[in-house]
C-alpha cells in the first residue's frame, strides 16, 4: 500500500485515519447483520440506528433544541442555491445576499431565477479579497431571509461572526462547518456539503428551524415534491432512497469531532494550524497572502509567489515530497492550503518547513 500523502486538497477534503480504518474494517460486513453497509436497506433498523445516531451527535455537537430539523440530501450545495428561494422567496417579497466569492455569487444567480434576489453588499470589485464591511451593507428589514457564505474556499475569506440581523438567515456553510461553535441565534436554514468537514461526496446536511419548515409547508403544494423541505421533514428525509454510505460515513465524523472534545477544541486547534501557515506566509514577504487579514479563512490559506512558473515549481516539488493538493482554484490559480477539521497539524509543520526550505533555494 502506498503511503498516504499530506492531502491540502480543497473538496473532497481529508478525513480521519481512524474513521478511515473504521469504515475499512466494517466495510464487507457492517456489524453482524451478513451485509456491507453499500447494501443494506434505508428501511432497515440497522440504518435507522446509524442515522439516529448521526442526527444525535450533531444534536449534541451544536446544542440544537428540538424545533430544529436535520434532512440528509443530494444534490450538494449547488442545488440548495436554488431550493433555498424556491421555498422561501416570495412572488411580491424579496431576498438580501452577501456575495463574498464564487459560491455565494452563484447562489445569488439561482435565486434570480425564482424572484428578486438583492445583493445587500459585494466585495467582487476588490476581487473577492475581504468581507464587505458591515457599515455598507444595505439590507431590507423585510427581507424574506439573508444569505451568506460563510466561509470562501476559492479566495481564502471567512466570516469570524455571524451576522446580526432582523430577518431569517441562511448559510452555505459547506467548508467550515463544525470547524468551531456556532451561534444558533437567529439562522433559519444552514447548508453543507460533507465533502469538506464531515464525511465523503455524496451528502448534503440540511438544518432548518421548524417555523421555516412550516413556511415551506404552505407552499408545498406548489412545489417539485424532492424540492420541498416540508417533504423531507415530514419523511425524515426518507421521501427517496438517501446516500446510506456518505451518511454512515458522515456520523463516524460526528463521534470522532466529539471524541475530540467538541466543537471548542476544534475551532482551537484549527486557529493554531491557519496562525502557524499565516505566519510563514508573512515571515519575509517571498509569499503573499490574497486575502485581507482579518478576513484570513481557517479553512482555506490562499497565497502567491512572485511568478506563476515559481509556483508551478512549488506544487511540483511539493508534490514529490507528499505535500498534495496545494493548487489554487483553476479561476484564480495561486496556492491553496485546505486545512480542514481532519487535516494533522504535523502536515501543517512539514509545509512550513517545506516552504522556508524553499524559499531558501529560490528567493
Amino acid at each position: 500500500m502506498a503511503e498516504r500523502q499530506f492531502n491540502f486538497s480543497a473538496g473532497p477534503g481529508v478525513l480521519p485515519e481512524s474513521v478511515l480504518t473504521e469504515i475499512a474494517s466494517e466495510l464487507p460486513v457492517y456489524k453482524d447483520i451478513g451485509t456491507s453497509i453499500l447494501e443494506i436497506s434505508h428501511r432497515s433498523a440497522p440504518y435507522t440506528e446509524l442515522v439516529e445516531s448521526a442526527k444525535s451527535s450533531l444534536r449534541q455537537l451544536l446544542g440544537m433544541e428540538d424545533d430544529w430539523h436535520i434532512l440528509f440530501l443530494q444534490g450538494g450545495a449547488s442545488l440548495q442555491f436554488y431550493q433555498v428561494p424556491l421555498n422561501f422567496l416570495p412572488k411580491d417579497g424579496s431576498a438580501d445576499y452577501i456575495v463574498t466569492g464564487s459560491w455565494a455569487k452563484k447562489a445569488h444567480k439561482e435565486a434570480l431565477f425564482v424572484g428578486d434576489a438583492r445583493v445587500a453588499a459585494s466585495s467582487e470589485a476588490d476581487s473577492f479579497s475581504h468581507i464587505p464591511d458591515r457599515a455598507t451593507w444595505n439590507l431590507n428589514p423585510d427581507a424574506a431571509y439573508l444569505h451568506y457564505t460563510s466561509n470562501n474556499t476559492i479566495f481564502g475569506t471567512q466570516f469570524k461572526d455571524v451576522p446580526d440581523v432582523s430577518v431569517p438567515l441562511v448559510c452555505d456553510a459547506s467548508s467550515d462547518f463544525l470547524s468551531k461553535p456556532i451561534r444558533m441565534d437567529g439562522f433559519g436554514l444552514i447548508y453543507a456539503g460533507a465533502q469538506k468537514n464531515m464525511g465523503p461526496a455524496g451528502v448534503t446536511i440540511v438544518i432548518i428551524r421548524d417555523d421555516l419548515v412550516s413556511r415551506s409547508g404552505v407552499r408545498k403544494a406548489s412545489l417539485p415534491t424532492m424540492l420541498s423541505y416540508a417533504v423531507h421533514a415530514e419523511n425524515k428525509s426518507l421521501y427517496n432512497t438517501p446516500a446510506v454510505f456518505a451518511i454512515y460515513a458522515v456520523g463516524l465524523v460526528m463521534k470522532w469531532l466529539s471524541a475530540q472534545g467538541g466543537l471548542s477544541v476544534m475551532g482551537k486547534r484549527n486557529e493554531r494550524k491557519a496562525g502557524k501557515l499565516y505566519a510563514e506566509i508573512d515571515r519575509t514577504g517571498f509569499y503573499r497572502g490574497t486575502a485581507r487579514k482579518e478576513d484570513r479563512s481557517l479553512m482555506n490559506v490562499t497565497f502567491r509567489l512572485s511568478s506563476e512558473a515559481l509556483e508551478k515549481l512549488l506544487i511540483k516539488e511539493a508534490t514529490a515530497a507528499g505535500l498534495d493538493g496545494l493548487e489554487g482554484h483553476r479561476a484564480v490559480g495561486g496556492l491553496r492550503a485546505s486545512l480542514y477539521n481532519a487535516f494533522p497539524e504535523e502536515g501543517v509543520d512539514e509545509l512550513v518547513a517545506f516552504m522556508k526550505e524553499f524559499e531558501r533555494r529560490n528567493g
